[in-house]
């Protein structure tokens, strides 16, 4: 409870510190930043925490987070100064500002606080850091800790620093250490503060996308505004209500032996649905790990028909996993940067930028800047984010010059000018972090053989779909009139993207730059490049109904967002509707780029170590499902705001029945997940309070590493997801291979990895000292820890250290010896 008040403190100041400085970085936006102040300050104390440390002005300690505090004191003061030069008494109006929208103020502060709280009790009911991926993220944490300057040690590969994007757990490791706390605490803790910030930051956008089209009603958009951290965090997929119906044994009969059968289930395909209830029914859902099916809804197939898992995660799936892994870290700066485009859109950053060869980008230096910081950020943070973050910014200054000065060839120029110094400058910015970074990704492969269908596409986004199609409906009905032109080019535009997919994966068939990889790719499918271009064009139109969907999406979209035709008696009313639809332009903008991120795994993959689109849909869908909640929740509330009476109630009862099946995942998940919060070891925020409970040896002697010199541990090496490499994951310290797997997907191939698997076999092993001395004079290891892991995995041959080396720790199984 102690460590919970003090991150709740921490993070309050430090966006109260933050603020006047979002006030002038924001002057579009209703709230003027307050919402995303936490965020911000955290980004920017963050940024300069790093640089500071990878520049060797401050070591990675105490004093060198309260320096870079002081960097964000220093620019608000700044702000504060900077602008009273222009603006006479900027302090007094921040000060009436915070007046004037006490309710405001008020709503984002409860909303964080019971955001907060709710998920650490969740955690606090199911803290276990020891499946999935949450091991390799504590190991960072705790290497991050460990490490006295910057780029941070690699805990899982000695004498290497981390090949990843570990922004997010920099951010962690300040926390950790301002307050005193384990990682295997803080892992947790900043679990529930990415939720409760990503909460007041989609609470933030909505609130300045209503107030922009009615500032009247601000009481009424600030209950609005609620719907965007529903959509965004609680609202799930079908899934769940599949379970529930699925338990309940609907659609299930018997045959003539008596066994249940279900064309409904099998058509359907989604393994354990497929495969009868239990008896007697019931209405929970109670099978083993049922609620990961919801992660996994997507079902793809080879041509030999094997079955591909494919990874369909969504945020509130994300946090009953507990997993701290950068797609959620980024949760809060994604928002951040939606908001970031959303005052560019607005012409919040008026002023101009002059190029030495005469041309001119129409945004001020500040704002320029702050951009550039934020999507470095984000592709520190999660790489993968950068994609749709750049794409919305720079989209938003596009439509922005629209708006200003029309349609014409200048806003191609337009894009050029911002993408291409933005990304530039993004990069120099965080400059340090790309000079050890290596990536598994080896370019973009067509997608022939794994087209979604239909029934799991609308299993997936169905509670996002629904109102984004019903607000589509109500604008193009507003438009009719003058819709027809715009939809017959949006119709061409999205024909000749498909054709322009079609014809690259056609092309890659016959192509001699991958020819070798293309013939080996046919033979693992028995197939001739004709036979397969004909098999997986049938499969495609078989499984068409998923495109028609997405079109059905993107080519509205696309419509509404095209500028009407300049006639002369279309002048008035032309701009009347550029003034009056602002925000459903941004809105539109979000849905397009959604659309884009999950028709684009449709036809390309990014090329990694897994081999299909397992990791391309994961994280296109995961960013697409951020940009979509918000605009349902728009939707939403548009519509709940806007229909006449019988039309209002029926979308209301609607919308409350899709709001309700998307809660029937949280609601059950989190009783299945915690035992009907019914914690085995009680409740606690700090994971290593399991450890020592079940492994009283293992965690002493955890601790007595924790608070040893700094050296290089040697463990048994082991397969990933799994207990080992569990010493340096609790302290920090270098081991000399952690989860090989893991590592050769951070840096590309097992190259850097060696004999290292062997060798550390053989350290234990061998009955010769002078082979265990080589190795451990190869590798500088320090430490040579021996407990019942090693024991069980290895015969050890623990002779040679009892007479060479000293024992520094010996309690119950577990023995720790240290090297000269």
């Amino acid at each position: 409870m102690t460590a919970f008040i003090l991150w709740y403190f921490i993070i309050t100041f430090l966006g109260w510190l933050t603020f006047p400085l979002v006030y002038s970085l924001f002057p579009a936006l209703a709230d003027r930043g307050y919402t995303l102040s936490r965020a911000a300050g955290l980004l920017i104390w963050g940024y300069a925490f790093w640089m500071l440390a990878s520049l060797n002005i401050a070591q990675n300690d105490t004093g060198g987070i309260l320096l870079a505090l002081a960097v964000i004191i220093g620019l608000s003061v700044f702000s504060i100064f900077n602008r009273q030069s222009q603006i006479k008494n900027q302090k007094s109006l921040i000060v009436n500002f915070l007046k004037s929208n006490l309710p405001l103020i008020l709503s984002t502060e409860i909303l964080f606080l019971i955001a907060f709280a709710f998920l650490a009790f969740v955690r606090s009911a199911n803290p276990e850091l020891v499946s999935t991926e949450k091991p390799m993220e504590l190991a960072f944490i705790n290497g991050i800790l460990r490490s006295p300057t910057f780029p941070p040690q690699d805990p899982w590969l000695s004498g290497y620093a981390i090949s990843y994007y570990y922004f997010g757990y920099v951010m962690t490791a300040m926390f950790a250490r301002l307050s005193g706390i384990p990682g295997s605490m803080a892992h947790n803790l900043m679990t529930a503060l990415i939720f409760a910030l990503g909460a007041v930051g989609s609470y933030g956008i909505l609130y300045n996308l209503l107030s922009a089209r009615n500032m009247q009603q601000a009481t009424r958009n600030l209950f609005s505004s609620l719907l965007a951290p529903l959509f965004l965090l609680l609202v799930s997929n079908f899934e769940a209500l599949l379970e529930v119906l699925h338990r309940l044994g609907l659609f299930w009969v018997k045959d003539s032996t008596g066994q249940y059968v279900s064309p409904f289930w099998q058509w359907l395909d989604m393994k354990e649905l497929s495969l009868a209830p239990l008896v007697p029914f019931q209405f929970m859902p109670d099978r083993y790990l049922w609620w990961w099916r919801a992660s996994r809804v997507i079902q793809d197939y080879d041509m030999l028909h094997t079955p591909m898992e494919v990874i369909d995660e969504f945020p509130f799936f994300s946090f009953l996993l507990g997993d701290l892994h950068p797609h959620v870290l980024a949760i809060p700066f994604s928002l951040l940067a939606i908001a970031v485009a959303l005052n560019i859109f607005l012409g919040g950053w008026r002023g101009q930028i002059d190029f030495p060869w005469g041309s001119r980008l129409h945004i001020n230096y500040t704002g320029f800047l702050f951009s550039a910081l934020v999507i470095g950020g984000i592709a520190f943070l999660n790489t993968w984010d950068i994609l749709s973050s750049a794409a919305l910014i720079v989209g938003s200054y596009v439509f922005w010059r629209v708006r200003e000065d029309g349609w014409r060839w200048d806003r191609l120029e337009d894009v050029f000018l911002l993408a291409l110094p933005l990304g530039i400058v993004s990069l120099l910015l965080y400059f340090p972090f790309y000079l050890g970074f290596s990536s598994q990704a080896g370019g973009i492969l067509p997608n022939f053989m794994y087209p979604t269908r239909g029934a799991h596409l609308w299993v997936m986004w169905g509670t996002l779909l629904i109102p984004i199609f019903a607000y589509l409906v109500y604008l193009w009905r507003g438009e009719k009139n003058q819709s027809n032109w715009k939809l017959a080019f949006s119709l061409g535009l999205g024909f000749a993207l498909f054709l322009f997919l079609m014809a690259f994966a056609i092309a890659w068939v016959g192509s001699y730059v991958e020819k070798d990889f293309v013939f080996w790719f046919l033979d693992s499918q028995g197939m001739s490049a004709s036979a397969f271009l004909g098999a997986t064009s049938l499969r495609r139109l078989t499984y068409i109904a998923s495109l028609i969907t997405l079109l059905s999406v993107l080519i509205p979209a696309l419509a509404h967002l095209l500028p009407l035709r300049a006639t002369p008696e279309m002048e008035s009313e032309t701009i009347e509707i550029s003034q009056t639809k602002i925000e459903s332009q941004f809105i539109l903008l979000l849905i397009t780029l959604g659309s884009i991120l999950v028709i684009a795994p449709e036809f390309v993959y990014l090329r990694d170590q897994f081999g299909y689109r397992i990791n391309t849909i994961f994280k296109f869908y995961y960013q697409a499902w951020m940009l979509w909640s918000l605009a349902a929740a728009f939707g939403s509330a548009y519509l709940i705001q806007n229909l006449p009476r019988i039309k209002n109630i029926i979308f209301s009862v609607v919308i409350g029945l899709v709001i309700f099946s998307g809660l029937l995942y949280p609601v059950f998940s989190l009783l299945t997940k915690t035992d009907n919060f019914k914690p085995f070891y009680g409740f606690t925020l700090d994971d290593f309070d399991r450890l020592t409970r079940e492994n009283p040896d293992e965690a002493a002697a955890i601790q007595f590493l924790r608070t040893a010199p700094e050296g290089i541990v040697a463990e048994v090496v082991g397969g990933s997801y799994s207990n080992y490499a569990r010493i340096s994951t609790y302290t920090g310290l270098q081991t000399v291979i952690g989860w090989p797997g893991h590592e050769a997907q951070w840096r590309g191939d097992f190259a850097p990895q060696g004999s290292r698997i062997d060798d550390v076999a053989k350290l234990y092993t061998t009955t010769s000292w002078e082979e265990a001395q080589l190795i451990i004079e190869q590798y500088n290891i320090r430490y040579i820890y021996i407990g019942s892991l090693e024991r069980t995995s290895l015969t050890v041959k623990e002779d040679k250290f009892k007479i060479h080396l000293k024992p520094i720790f010996q309690q119950g199984e577990v023995s720790i010896y240290e090297a000269p």
